[in-house]
Parts: C-alpha cells; structure tokens; sequence
C-alpha cells in the first residue's frame, strides 16, 4: 500500500469489475513497467494465502510484458480489495478425512484470443488445501470441452492428494468426490462412446473415466449457484 500510495484509498466489495474486459495493448501504456512487475509478483506471492485473489492475480499477470493503464488499474483495485480485509488468511481445522474438488470454467472468456479459463478448490476435512486458477493453452470449442479440461486438471490434483496423506502415514483416503455444473460434461463421463465432435479430448476423457470406474473419483453434479472461479 505504501509503494502505491494507497494507504488512505477506499475500500472495494471485490476484486474485479465485471463489466471491465482486460486486452492485450488496452488503451495507453503505464509509464512504469517495472513498478507494475513488482507488485504483480508481490501479489502472486500473496495467493499462496489469499485464494480469493488467484483469479484476478492470474488475469493482470498476463500482461507484464507491456501494461496498460487499465492493468494498472485493476491491480490497484485488487489492493482495494485487500485493504477491506487484510487478515483474511486459510485456516486448517481439525475434522474428517474426506476430499472433495470443485471444477469450473469459464468458456471462451478471455476476449482477445478467446481462450477458456478453469479453476479449481480442494477441501480435505472441510479445509480449502488446494486451488488454482489458470488460462488454457488451446481454444475450446464448446463449453463442455472446456469443463471436461477443467475436470481433467482437477482430477489430477484430486490422486496427487490421495496418495500425499497415506505416503505420510496421515490416514487412508477413501473414494473422492468432483463436484462441477456442466450436465453435458456429467453425461459424457460415463458414455463409453465417443463422437465426433469429442474424440480431440478423448485423452482427458478417458483419463477422467478411468478414475470414475476404478472407484477413487465420484462426479457430483452442483447446483446452479456455486462458481469456483
């Protein structure tokens, strides 16, 4: 706050603005390039924290090479936003031993080279241990896709934590559950058959299934009001 003399700024409800779209050479160049790389790295070291962030942090990252003055901008307002509640931290709570993923993604959201971006929250005994947001490398063609890429990603972090807490002699993990809101992904999870407009993701959708028949993921499908990212 002090290298951005924002001591006495005004607190923010949230991080972004919906109704702003951030774009590659958006509106004039910020004067100071180095001084946004700082902060933006400074608040990429704070979601290790902040999961509430890692959205937005994710998104004016993208821009270090060149910021505009919008970038700048929407780094300051999630400063704002921190202000409002700088305690606000993780904190781990004795309970079960269940994991449970959240899935979702956001199709086609980004405006310049219209590339989805997923994210995912993992709770082990009710406690957030795990989350990621992140842009995709290649342009989904449906929102189904982009949800089962989304699933993939997640389902690979779900056995990474299975087998963390038995290697450590934690305790032993039983079946996990992915939670996301894309019937059509659900539906294609437990069609063997593969279409044509599906086989360039037959990859992630037999690495899903396996998991789905072997018994270490359950798919659940969540109601319409939960977002991950």
């Amino acid at each position: 706050m002090e290298e951005t003399c924002l001591i006495d700024c005004k607190p923010v409800d949230t991080p972004t603005d919906p109704n702003v779209k951030l774009l590659t050479n958006q509106g004039e160049p910020y004067y100071d390039p180095g001084r946004y790389r700082r902060l933006v790295g400074k608040l990429n070291y704070l979601t290790l924290t902040r999961p509430d962030i890692s959205f937005p942090v994710s998104v004016v990252s993208q821009f270090l090479n060149s910021p505009c003055v919008n970038h700048w901008n929407a780094v300051v307002r999630i400063l704002k936003y921190i202000k409002r509640a700088p305690g606000k931290l993780v904190f781990i709570d004795r309970g079960h031993t269940n994991i449970v993923g959240y899935s979702d993604a956001d199709w086609a959201g980004d405006a310049s080279d219209r590339h989805s971006t997923s994210g995912y929250c993992i709770f082990v005994g009710g406690n957030l241990i795990s989350w990621k947001s992140k842009k995709h490398t290649v342009v989904a063609r449906s929102s189904t896709e982009a949800e089962y890429r989304a699933m993939a990603h997640t389902t690979c972090e779900l056995v990474w934590l299975k087998h963390l807490p038995q290697e450590l002699h934690f305790c032993e993990v039983g079946q996990m559950k992915l939670v996301f809101d894309n019937q059509s992904a659900l539906n294609l999870s437990s069609n063997p058959v593969f279409h044509e407009r599906t086989k360039h993701i037959e990859v992630d959708c037999h690495f899903l299934r396996e998991k789905i028949i072997t018994g270490i993921i359950r798919t659940l499908l969540s109601e319409p009001h939960i977002e991950v990212c």
